[in-house]
């Protein structure tokens, strides 16, 4: 359907009252944070949100850190404006005070309405980001955004196979890890004995991502794996004790560790961290325990290497 087609069929629709909230809070895949879309925002199949069948309103939604809410907020109280100096209004949501703004800006040449929201999720925070072009405009009105907007909520967990079937490869053994999250939906995820409030660096903890950079000769992994084993973000006064070329279940891989720091309690830890080479991808492995519990945790973190399985 063409869009003006589309958009002239909704407006016949629903031009006495605008578009109506679904009755339930809507979840994209892998998140946290949700809402109650308008009628003609179905889940996108591209990008974490919503859109409308000719893909010309998106909703994009989106966790960031704990801090990002608190400084919009310090902001706001402060009566600082936003970049661009658009000034933030409070709104209320369903898991409280979140901060909203509107502005006019263009996509290429085609004038658009924009808006963001900003909430606490508590360990993180909620972002819900929403672009209307002009001739949908009528039917997304200012006050059906926002009353969207404020529909906004947060589920504590996301269930664990929903997580895991968004990633690239297949987990076969978590090792009994207690806490499954993705720190990035269908790209990288981190099993942990400890969790967001208390930190994960005081007890065993694994991050399992794809990179898409590594290199393919022999002769170059040593070093790359030593340069970025030295670079996980949160460890500092890094000291590699062991790093050699392996097989993981068949495939070249290379394993490093070190001994480091790291948390704000400057944990003393040991990180194991194995890189699976292939063709167009690597797979990274990094597993950290205090240096008490480590004994006990490398053969989980093993447990879960060897467990790593192609999809399909």
């Amino acid at each position: 359907m063409k869009p003006l087609r589309f958009l002239t069929a909704f407006a016949l629709l629903l031009a006495a009252a605008g578009p109506a909230l679904a009755a339930d809070p809507t979840f994209p895949q892998g998140l946290r944070v949700g809402l109650t879309p308008l009628a003609g925002l179905t889940p996108s199949k591209t990008f974490p949100g919503f859109e409308t069948e000719d893909h010309s309103v998106k909703v994009l939604v989106a966790e960031l850190p704990a801090a990002a809410y608190g400084e919009v907020k310090t902001a706001f109280s402060a009566g600082t404006p936003a970049k661009g100096g658009i000034k933030p209004e409070s709104i209320e949501t369903a898991t409280g005070t979140g901060y909203y703004t509107v502005e006019n800006a263009k996509d290429g040449t085609t004038p658009v309405r924009r808006y963001s929201m900003i909430f606490s999720g508590g360990t993180f925070s909620g972002y819900v980001a929403m672009q209307v072009p002009e001739n949908a405009a009528k039917i997304y009105t200012d006050d059906a955004v926002r009353n969207m907007f404020a529909s906004a909520t947060i589920r504590t967990e996301v269930p664990v196979a929903e997580q895991l079937g968004m990633l690239p490869f297949k987990m076969t053994d978590l090792a009994s890890f207690k806490n499954v999250r993705t720190l990035a939906p269908g790209a990288a995820v981190v099993l942990a004995d400890g969790n967001e409030t208390t930190g994960f660096e005081p007890k065993p903890y694994m991050i399992i991502g794809v990179v898409a950079a590594a290199p393919q000769e022999p002769g170059d992994r040593a070093r790359f794996a030593q340069e970025v084993a030295t670079q996980i973000p949160g460890v500092h006064d890094a000291r590699v004790t062991m790093s050699e070329p392996i097989r993981i279940n068949g495939t070249p891989a290379y394993e490093t560790r070190i001994d480091a720091t790291s948390g704000k309690d400057n944990t003393k830890v040991t990180v194991v961290q194995w890189f699976r080479f292939g063709a167009t991808s690597s797979l990274r492995i990094v597993g950290s325990a205090p240096r008490d519990q480590w004994s006990a945790a490398f053969p989980r973190f093993r447990a879960v290497r060897d467990g790593i399985r192609p999809k399909g």
